[in-house]
């Protein structure tokens, strides 16, 4: 057998030869070599470890199809719902306009219902917008989003604010001024216009067929509020504060709020989309109400103090409104305006049932009131049956 070995000082090989028979060369194999590295295991394989009741004890690793199948258990059904509403759907956008009218529908329901104390409407407007401001700041807080939206989205979110306060601010004041029917007709023209506006603003086609359900929506609610809105007309037209031209600018103010809503709805949808954040235009909005409906409420209107079940339904109603806000936001983000706005007339539908299943509606308005319901229904089931029609970029 021959070794070679290297030397590490003299850079030279050196050459040893050794008879496989010797007996040095037996010992040497059957002895553990040091320097091969090889680890020569503590217990042999014949022999198994023992454990005691000191010994340590450690979980086994699940398979990681079965830790993922635990998780998604584990997830509520509410948080599964929501996410599918928000993002899992191709109808998210109209699911979301859907459940933003349900909100505007229960906030209607729960300020007739429980409505103990008179608060006037820019005290109301003012505790409202308060809260929608520290619960859209509190969301982007928590979500690790910039408060004030990135910078090249920022005039379009104070133009929202801006707009979306003068709509805000000439309904309160046409609301007082005109009877409760023209107000609420003059309130659903903001889909109308709203479309108008997407096809100026945000060249978005508009199609004959979303034309006429939006035709279809407005003339239903035309015949739902159509006989108590003359009956009204007729037995205030004698008032003080509707005699000839008072009652033209209370029209014309109402229409304006109307206007203003169309362009905020499209300035929503902008500013939702260069945000990427649809709580930004929240927030935005909350930003230029708060203040603005604190100077009206104490420069236009006596503060009245509001008792305790009082501020817990204000309350209420402003989380209702921060959630309705929240979706059509999002709807609007995802959803063509034509198609979305087309869904809020949802909310005048499920109202009318309320109201027939309760009974507080007379015979002579029923069938008025049914058609109208029909024609609306008509024209929502349409807008979803046709599908979602997303922006092209």
């Amino acid at each position: 057998m021959a070794e070679i070995r290297i030397a590490d000082e003299d850079d030279h090989l050196e050459l040893t030869v050794r008879d496989l028979d010797s007996p040095d060369l037996e010992k040497s194999a059957s002895a553990p070599s040091l320097a091969s590295g090889e680890i020569v295991p503590l217990l042999s394989q014949n022999q198994r470890p023992r454990f005691n009741i000191f010994s340590p004890s450690y979980a086994r690793r699940r398979p990681r199809e079965q830790v993922i199948r635990v998780s998604e258990t584990e997830i509520s059904p509410i948080i599964q719902f929501s996410s599918w509403v928000w993002s899992g759907s191709r109808y998210s956008g109209l699911l979301c306009m859907a459940l933003s009218s349900t909100l505007y529908l229960f906030m209607e329901l729960l300020s007739v219902s429980f409505s103990v104390q008179p608060i006037p409407l820019f005290e109301t407007a003012f505790l409202r917008c308060t809260i929608i401001l520290i619960l859209s700041y509190i969301c982007l807080k928590r979500i690790g989003q910039p408060v004030f939206g990135p910078a090249h989205a920022r005039k379009l979110l104070i133009s929202r604010a801006l707009v979306g306060y003068l709509s805000l601010f000439s309904f309160i004041f046409s609301i007082q001024m005109l009877p409760l029917s023209q107000a609420i007709v003059l309130s659903f023209v903001n889909p109308v216009m709203a479309s108008i506006a997407a096809r100026v603003i945000l060249h978005e086609k508009l199609k004959i067929t979303d034309i006429g359900g939006l035709a279809c929506s407005f003339f239903g609610v035309l015949f739902i509020f159509g006989p108590t809105l003359t009956v009204q007309v007729g037995s205030e037209v004698k008032s003080e504060n509707l005699k000839g031209t008072h009652h033209i600018y209370a029209l014309l103010l109402g229409l304006f709020s109307s206007i203003t809503g169309g362009v905020s709805y499209c300035l929503i949808k902008a500013a939702a989309k260069a945000s990427e954040q649809p709580v930004n235009t929240v927030l935005s909005f909350g930003l230029v109400a708060c203040p603005a409906a604190a100077i009206c409420m104490f420069s236009l209107e006596s503060f009245v103090l509001p008792a305790f079940e009082t501020l817990i339904c204000m309350i209420v109603l402003g989380l209702l409104a921060f959630c309705a806000e929240v979706l059509l936001a999002r709807g609007l983000q995802l959803e063509k305006i034509s198609k979305a706005a087309n869904v809020l007339y949802i909310e005048v539908v499920l109202s009318q049932l309320w109201i027939l299943g309760t009974g507080k509606v007379g015979s002579s308005g029923l069938f008025s009131r049914l058609v109208g319901c029909l024609l609306i229904l008509m024209s929502v089931s349409y807008t979803i049956y046709t599908g979602p029609a997303k922006d092209t970029e």
